[in-house]
């Protein structure tokens, strides 16, 4: 059996860290968790992303971020009840572009950290 490819390993890391800061989102405390911890979640993985892997990490993040807005697009197109609220494809869409911020800025922070501990060596 073949190893996995550094490519591969992030895409794969990219789904599993997703997947599991969606549960936490969706039915952690039966989906009552606060905002704040969803936020805490993804801030802390993305720069852990960008200070280990870079720019390279960008499609771990990609990936990962796309877990919460999907999440609830499908709750919302199955008729599901949700805990975003209102939950309409308004407030989806609004909650889109708040956590790919919030991810765009982890990985920015975790790519400057590399640098600076890089440059401090």
């Amino acid at each position: 059996m073949k190893p996995l490819s550094s490519v591969q390993i992030r895409i794969f890391a990219g789904l599993i860290i997703g997947s599991i800061i969606a549960y936490v989102d969706n039915f952690s405390f039966q989906g009552e968790v606060s905002p704040i911890a969803i936020v805490l979640l993804l801030l802390v993985a993305t720069i852990s992303i960008g200070a280990s892997w870079k720019w390279h990490g960008l499609i771990t993040v990609a990936l990962m971020w796309l877990w919460l807005p999907m999440a609830h697009i499908v709750k919302k197109t199955l008729g599901l009840p949700d805990t975003l609220h209102p939950n309409t494809y308004t407030s989806i869409l609004m909650f889109t572009v708040f956590t790919f911020a919030v991810s765009a800025i982890g990985l920015l922070i975790g790519v400057s950290i590399n640098k600076i501990v890089k440059s401090a060596r």
